[in-house]
């Protein structure tokens, strides 16, 4: 059939499953996934590569509308991401709390004119069965393929049905888009950040892991005896500080172990892995700020 490689792009609400299906695909951790929604906030690819071609999935922030300051970035990167893909996933969950919601992802999607597929997650929940059919209905009515994943999938011999059935969604390519031996672009540096993002989110509660930015300060690879992480949590109100912090320092001693462990596993080796807390108002409707965390698209730089 010829060698086929591109981009496909996981498009859904917050707390779709968008990120659990990428790592399962992927077969590593590339995207962080907690229970709270809007937990992605930069697209985030994973590459499965096999002879018959190359597979870059894109997991893109759960759909949201804004114009302005952080959720303005998340907006235009789903965007960006249903633009530039070869193909899309819309994936959608049992557990939408609303039809609509689901509806209007399988909409955008197929509007898209690409070639695309559904993906109906999280399709094991008992009491969420009959909405498998609904899903199942709304996503042929758009002339889409649909396909389910659960929990129970991940240790099962779906994934490489799936991963055949995409490929063939891909274009022709003369090579391989990247390195075929890498399971993602992005820097260790950048998963480390994540990594830590994701430890605030399980032990820091309410909205606070919301408000939270992460700044790898100092990334020593070569110490020895073994790397050195300096990171900064930025928190955008004062009184987040203690919370994050924890009585004697309790909680960002949980979230730096719970950090150094999932780091550890990432890059095969013993970390050293400093923590310290830092508030700066508002961080997330600065522009400057948000420039440094990155949370800005490069037609916008400079």
């Amino acid at each position: 059939m010829g060698y086929r490689a591109g981009f496909l792009g996981l498009i859904g609400q917050p707390n779709a499953g968008k990120s659990t299906l990428l790592n399962y695909l992927v077969r590593e951790k590339v995207s962080i996934v907690t229970a709270k929604p809007q937990t992605t906030r930069r697209r985030v690819m994973g590459i499965w590569s096999t002879e018959a071609g190359q597979i870059v999935f894109v997991d893109a922030p759960g759909l949201v509308k804004a114009d302005k300051g952080l959720n303005g970035f998340l907006s235009q990167e789903a965007e960006d991401v249903i633009k530039q893909s070869d193909a899309l996933l819309a994936i959608v969950s049992v557990d939408e709390k609303n039809s609509d919601d689901a509806e209007k992802v399988i909409k955008l999607v197929s509007a898209s004119g690409k070639p695309w597929a559904g993906i109906i997650t999280k399709s094991d929940l008992e009491e969420k069965q009959h909405r498998i059919m609904i899903l199942k209905r709304m996503i042929e009515d758009h002339k889409g393929r649909a396909f389910q994943v659960s929990a129970k999938d991940l240790d099962s011999d779906n994934r490489e049905a799936l991963l055949i059935e995409f490929l063939e969604m891909m274009p022709l390519s003369p090579a391989p888009l990247y390195d075929v031996e890498l399971f993602t672009p992005h820097r260790t540096k950048d998963l480390v950040a994540e990594i830590i993002r994701e430890k605030c989110f399980e032990f820091v509660h309410q909205e606070i892991p919301f408000n939270i930015a992460i700044r790898i300060i100092k990334y020593e690879e070569n110490a020895v005896p073994c790397p050195k992480i300096y990171a900064e949590i930025i928190v955008a109100k004062e009184n987040h500080k203690p919370i994050v912090i924890g009585k004697g320092a309790a909680n960002l001693k949980q979230i730096g172990s719970a950090a150094r462990k999932d780091i550890e596993e990432l890059i095969g080796q013993k970390v050293f892995l400093d923590l310290i807390v830092n508030f700066k108002a508002d961080w997330f409707n600065n522009k400057r700020i948000m420039q440094e965390l990155g949370y800005v698209r490069d037609n916008e730089e400079g």
